[in-house]
Order: C-alpha cells, then sequence, then structure tokens
C-alpha cells in the first residue's frame, strides 16, 4: 500500500530551490502511486521561470492560423511568455514573426491585428518594410558607424503545419514536423489545410496554464462541471494516446458530432474522414499548452498565452471545412455550435479559477490521481522531465 501524503506544515513561500527534482520524487511513481505536484508548482515564480527557460523558449508554440493573415499586409500582435510578437504577412505573402521592439529604444511597434503598409515606431518614427527591414532611421545619420543594415527587427522561426502557425524562439530546435512527429499522419483525413478559421474568442483567466491543460486532457471533471452540457453526451474512453512526437491525445467512440449539443443538428461530415476518425473525436495536446479537439465536422483549439505563475491568456478559435463554410445556411446553422463553446469553455474557466485559488493556500497539500486522469501524470512528468534540475531533458 502506498502511504498517504504527509500533510506538514503550511507553506507561506515557494521552496528556495523550486527546481529540484528531490521535491517530485512521488510524481514520478506509475500513475496509481503517485502523488500531484505540489500546490506551489502552480504558483511559484521560480518554477514558473523555468518553465519559461526550458519550455516555451524551446518548444514550438502555437499563436494562430494562417488565414487570420489573409493579405500582404495584415498582422496581428500577442504577448508569448513575455515576448511581445508581431506576426505579419509581408508583400511576397510569407508569414513572418518579429519581435515587437523597436531597435531604437524598444518601443512596442504594432498593437491589436490590422493592415498595415509598413511597420512604424511610434515613438521615434522608425520605419521597417514588412521583411523586417529598417528603411527610415530620422535623424541618424551624425551616429557615427550607424547602418541601417544592422539593425533590422529580430525575427523569429514561424513554420506553419495545416494551416496553423507555430513560432520558435530558438534557432537550435528540430523542425516543426520533427516536433509533432505522427500527429499530422493521424490527423491528415481531416484536411486541415482546407479548413477555414470562423471564429476566435479570448479570455484572460487567473490560473496557473497547467492547471487548464490538465482540466482539457481529462474527463474526470464532466459530470460535475459540465453536468448541464457535453456531460449529456454519450461517450466511449480508451486508453490515452502517446505520440511519437511532442503530443498526447484522447479519442472517444460515439455516434454523432461532439461540437453540438444533444439534440441539435449541424453539418454535413468531413467526408474525407476513414478509420478513428470517422467513428470518434480526438482530443490532442500538443506540447506544452495547444489543445486541439478534432470531430466528424469540424474542429476548435485552446491556445493557452502564459502570463505569469498565476495568469493566463486563452484564445478559442473554430474551423470548419471550407465548402462547409459556403453553404447558404452556414451563418445560421453555425450558432448552433457556438452556442456549445460558449456554454462548455466558460465553466472550464470557472472551475479552474476556483482551483487556482484553493491551490494557492499555504495549508494545501498534495494529493492522490485517479484512474480517470493518465495525462494528467504524463503532462506533469513532460514538465519536470525539462524543468527539474535547471533543465532535464531536451525538448525534441
Amino acid at each position: 500500500m502506498v502511504a498517504a501524503p504527509s500533510a506538514g506544515p503550511p507553506r507561506w513561500s515557494e521552496p528556495a530551490d523550486p527546481l529540484s527534482a528531490h521535491h517530485f520524487a512521488n510524481m514520478r511513481l506509475p500513475l496509481l502511486e503517485a502523488s500531484t505536484l505540489p500546490p506551489w508548482a502552480y504558483t511559484s515564480t521560480g518554477f514558473y521561470g523555468g518553465e519559461v527557460r526550458q519550455i516555451f523558449a524551446k518548444s514550438w508554440n502555437f499563436i494562430g492560423r494562417a488565414d487570420q493573415l489573409r493579405e500582404p499586409g495584415s498582422y496581428l500582435t500577442l504577448d508569448f511568455a513575455g515576448v511581445p510578437l508581431a506576426v505579419v504577412r509581408d508583400k511576397d505573402g510569407t508569414i513572418r514573426a518579429f519581435a515587437n521592439t523597436c531597435r531604437h529604444r524598444g518601443a512596442r511597434l504594432l498593437s491589436g491585428e490590422g493592415t498595415t503598409r509598413d511597420i512604424r515606431c511610434p515613438y521615434h518614427s522608425w520605419n521597417y518594410s514588412l521583411a523586417g527591414a529598417l528603411r527610415i532611421a530620422p535623424e541618424m545619420d551624425r551616429t557615427v558607424g550607424f547602418e541601417r543594415a544592422d539593425f533590422g527587427l529580430r525575427e523569429f522561426r514561424l513554420e506553419a503545419w495545416g494551416g496553423f502557425l507555430f513560432v520558435c524562439f530558438d534557432p537550435a530546435a528540430p523542425p516543426l514536423l520533427e516536433f509533432l512527429g505522427d500527429l499530422p499522419a493521424l490527423l491528415a483525413p481531416y484536411g486541415l489545410d482546407d479548413m477555414v478559421t470562423v471564429r476566435r474568442k479570448e479570455w484572460d483567466i487567473a490560473c496557473n496554464w497547467k492547471i487548464y491543460v490538465e482540466n482539457a486532457m481529462e474527463s474526470y471533471h464532466v459530470p460535475t462541471v459540465h453536468a448541464q452540457t457535453i456531460q449529456r453526451q454519450k461517450r466511449s474512453i480508451t486508453p490515452p494516446l502517446i505520440g511519437k512526437g511532442q503530443w498526447c491525445g484522447l479519442y472517444t467512440a460515439h455516434t454523432g458530432t461532439r461540437a453540438l449539443e444533444t439534440g441539435d443538428t449541424g453539418f454535413p461530415y468531413i467526408p474525407t474522414l476513414t478509420g478513428a476518425s470517422a467513428a470518434g473525436t480526438y482530443y490532442i495536446l500538443i506540447y506544452p499548452s495547444t489543445m486541439l479537439a478534432l470531430t466528424f465536422d469540424c474542429l476548435w483549439w485552446l491556445e493557452i498565452h502564459p502570463r505569469g505563475p498565476q495568469a493566463m491568456h486563452l484564445v478559442s478559435g473554430a474551423c470548419f471545412p471550407r465548402a462547409t463554410v459556403a453553404r447558404d445556411d452556414f451563418a445560421e446553422v453555425s450558432q448552433r455550435y457556438y452556442r456549445r463553446w460558449d456554454k462548455s469553455i466558460p465553466e472550464d474557466n470557472v472551475i479552474s479559477e476556483i482551483q487556482q485559488h484553493g491551490i494557492s493556500s499555504p495549508f494545501a497539500q498534495v494529493g492522490r490521481l485517479s484512474h480517470m486522469e493518465p495525462l494528467v501524470h504524463t503532462f506533469a512528468n513532460w514538465v519536470l522531465d525539462r524543468v527539474v534540475d535547471s533543465g532535464g531533458g531536451q525538448v525534441g
């Protein structure tokens, strides 16, 4: 029999060595013997700093869909793990990710979303091309040794898969497709490149990013948190999927799309679905913080932007096949899908903040995991592999 975790004294501050492996020995045990992560792993500035350095700085991070940038000059901005980003489609049609920071004295260059002919600093009017080259630097002609060619915008690696855009801050990280492993082959029947983004909603949530990922990757909470919504959908849960690459997932076999409330009717199914994709729904976590749900007629995603140890920004988006979006009844019927998401996602947002509030108590203690939470265990160990003892394993 595994001993119950010791209650121990209250912890009024994080440990002096939050990345030391000895804190996590019980988490490394098999699922039904393991403890949860210590509560301070969801509040510690030191542990979060390790996550930023060893996970977000080295991984491929999902930042949106290519069809959000439809024409040359279109752009979007975001802050990801403390890095302000500007994502721009240049005049040649290439999508680029830049540090959203002027090379003069560091002012933010772009804000929000929109279109522009160039990138102009609002502080001193330094002007950059859509490809990031510095074109105009007023009053710099007297500055000794100043060359415009040396002061282009800092550009980060940006790669796409299935219309999804990923950015990586690490020049030594493997290519995106190597990072994803066998996931593109698994999801090929959905025709992701033919999908059209039809909706995005955003929330600021007062919880640690790991709390939200853990919630999304287990069904244990569904009967309680979603008692009046998706709990009414019948499901057959199969063993978790552990990918050859940086992903894991759940699959459930069922009839009827999982993107509608019980009793609603929707769009025709994607005609290219075969095998398991034609018999159920995939719920995929692309490490570290992107969740995809792919069902018979559409897909939706949850995109997390970490904003410190106890805060995050959530983007939820949805895609339908191009032929579905072209239907005369799309605007009407799609509202049924939106209604379902507008109920279930806020339920997850609220419970995640409730968990963060409770786990922040100095009297919170480690817990135990049930057989319904295998990917909570898998995910926590993935994080620990990379963070503990100042680095752990390598991403890729």
